[in-house]
This record gives structure tokens, C-alpha cells and sequence, in this order.
């Protein structure tokens, strides 16, 4: 299998999964308001498996190091296998509040709340596992991303044509996107073998383990989105009958979707080894200053906020890059 040599290779490797996770969910807005976000998600969901499936078998089965996908498959504990399988269940969970919340409120509220959230707890667990960096300069990044958080939450509250009501359920469900989202994926790692060249035996590599993942958000739909789709936050109940109405081009979007997320997804879980997972994971849930130029520069998402809101947003940006810098350089102390 092919795997990451260099710590400056693990850390490109997690500036595309910032670039790739910021950006997915355009496809989500690319899809129109009459595809509806349930209907968009299985698709995602279809998307973010073949990506994990292809990648198996070609870089995950080719190269002089480790295991091949199918050789590691056949050797794996089944409750490595289970580990592997229920994150993606619980990462699947905080997705679909996650659209949910870009569907009220939009990505420059969802990312910074929802998925910052989620980048601190992520980064605390990952380093509690594999404590690899500089804890004061790794925990102060965290601290100036914190700050960050306050700051996107006091700018969409300023914006006046959401009112009280929807302000709250935005910023509750980014919260509960959070807590959801930041410890999914310490049971990943735990699925993991430690060592990449010689794999231990009955853990699996990060190719195996992110197809189970997959495979885990997959399934874990029908439960989740399906209850949305029934029993739905925003918008009407939806039938399981308008999917197969949706023309070809909905169904590519969803998926292209999936193919994007995955792509970075599986960039951070190869980079882990050489990065380590509270580095590796940091970075990538950089993408919150992504998906947030995205939503004010292309969607527009503030545009009926004050002209005071800037300065929150200025300074947003400004910790966020704060707090990643620290995390970048927390490695190397």
C-alpha cells in the first residue's frame, strides 16, 4: 500500500482536506432548493463509498509497504472492523445535522460552530491517543479557534432576517454537530494500527478502516436521513419516492459531494502517521475557513447583516489562522 513519508507531505496532504472539506457542501447548494438536502444526502452517501472502494484497491493495494487491502481485510479483528464501522455511524449522525444546519442557516454559520466544535474536541482525544506536539502551543491554537467560534456566533446573531427563533436552532444544532463530530474520530484511529510499514496484526490500515467507515455512514443513512426525511428540522416531510424523480444531474451533485468529502477525509487518515491525529485532524477541520469564504464571498450568507458584523468576521479569520499556525507548528517542538 502507498503511505506518507514526510511530515511536510502529511501537512499538504491536510491543506487539500482543508480545501476539500470546506468545499463539499457547494454541492449541496449547487443542487437548488427543490432537492431537497435529504434527497441530496444519499447520494452523498453512495459517493463517499465508492471514493473510499477505489481508493482500496488501487493505492491501498499497490506499493512495498504494509498490507494490501484484501490481505489486511482477511487478517482483521472484528471488533477493529466494528470500530471502523460505528465512527462512521456516529460521524453520520453529525453530518446530517450538519446539512441540516447549512440548510437554516447556511456554511459560514454550520462550518465555524458546528465543525470548530468538532476540531477541538477531535484535536484533545487525538492527542489523549497519540500524544505527538507541543502541548502549549497545540492547546493555545485551540484556545485562539475557540475564540474564533464566539466570534462567528456573535456575527450571525446580528443578522436580522433569520429572527430569535431560527438564531437559536442554528446555533443549537451546530452545537450538537460538534459534540457528535469531535469523537467519531478517535474510534477510527483506535481501529488503526500504530505502525503503517509493518501493520500489527488484527488492526488495520487506514484504507481498510476508511471503507468500513464508509460503510458505516452508508448504512447508518437509512436510520438518520431517513428520520429526517419523516420526521424533518426544516422544510416538509419528504417521501422516499422523490429520490427516484430526481434527474441524473441531482444524483451526480450528491455524489460528487461524497467524492469530494472522502478525498479529503482519506488525505488526513494517511497524514495521521506521520503527523500524528491531533495535528493531522486539526488541520484538516481547518475547512471551516473555507466553507466560511465560500458563504460570504459566493453565497452571500451576511449579506443582510450590518456593516459592524465585519469586524467579527476579520477577526474570525484571523484567529482561525492563528490557531491552525499553532497547530502546524506544534509538531515541530
Amino acid at each position: 500500500m502507498v503511505i506518507i513519508e514526510s511530515y511536510r507531505t502529511a501537512v499538504f496532504l491536510c491543506l487539500i482536506t482543508m480545501i476539500c472539506w470546506g468545499s463539499w457542501a457547494n454541492t449541496m447548494k449547487l443542487s437548488g432548493k427543490k432537492w431537497y438536502f435529504q434527497l441530496y444526502y444519499w447520494d452523498y452517501s453512495i459517493g463517499v463509498l465508492l471514493f473510499s472502494l477505489l481508493l482500496a484497491f488501487t493505492m491501498g493495494s499497490h506499493g512495498i509497504a504494509g498490507r494490501s487491502f484484501t490481505a489486511d481485510l482477511s487478517q482483521a479483528a472484528f471488533k477493529n472492523l466494528g470500530y471502523a464501522f460505528l465512527s462512521g455511524v456516529i460521524f453520520n449522525l453529525a453530518n446530517v445535522l450538519l446539512v441540516t444546519v447549512i440548510d437554516i442557516a447556511g456554511m459560514a454559520i454550520a462550518f465555524p460552530i458546528g465543525v470548530g466544535l468538532a476540531l477541538v474536541l477531535g484535536v484533545i482525544s487525538g492527542y489523549i491517543i497519540k500524544p505527538v506536539g507541543n502541548p502549549w502551543i497545540l492547546f493555545g491554537g485551540l484556545a485562539s479557534i475557540v475564540l474564533a467560534i464566539i466570534l462567528d456566533g456573535l456575527a450571525y446573531s446580528k443578522i436580522p432576517s433569520t429572527g430569535q427563533k431560527s438564531i437559536t436552532k442554528g446555533i443549537v444544532l451546530s452545537i450538537c454537530t460538534g459534540v457528535f463530530m469531535g469523537f467519531f474520530y478517535p474510534l477510527l484511529v483506535n481501529s488503526i494500527s500504530p505502525t503503517l510499514i509493518e501493520p500489527e496484526a488484527g488492526k488495520l490500515t487506514p484504507y481498510t478502516a476508511i471503507v468500513f467507515f464508509s460503510t458505516g455512514l452508508l448504512a447508518s443513512s437509512f436510520l438518520w436521513n431517513y428520520y429526517l426525511m419523516r420526521k424533518p428540522l426544516t422544510g416538509p416531510v419528504i417521501s422516499g419516492r422523490e429520490y427516484f424523480r430526481g434527474s441524473g444531474k441531482d444524483h451526480l451533485i450528491g455524489i460528487l459531494g461524497g467524492l469530494i468529502w472522502c478525498l479529503g477525509f482519506s488525505l488526513m487518515t494517511l497524514a495521521a502517521d506521520k503527523a500524528g491525529t491531533a495535528i493531522s485532524y486539526g488541520l484538516g477541520q481547518g475547512a471551516t475557513m473555507v466553507a466560511v469564504l465560500w458563504g460570504v464571498l459566493v453565497w452571500k450568507e451576511f449579506k443582510l447583516a450590518p456593516r459592524s458584523v465585519n469586524k467579527y468576521l476579520v477577526a474570525m479569520f484571523f484567529l482561525y489562522l492563528l490557531g491552525l499556525s499553532l497547530i502546524i507548528v506544534a509538531r515541530q517542538y
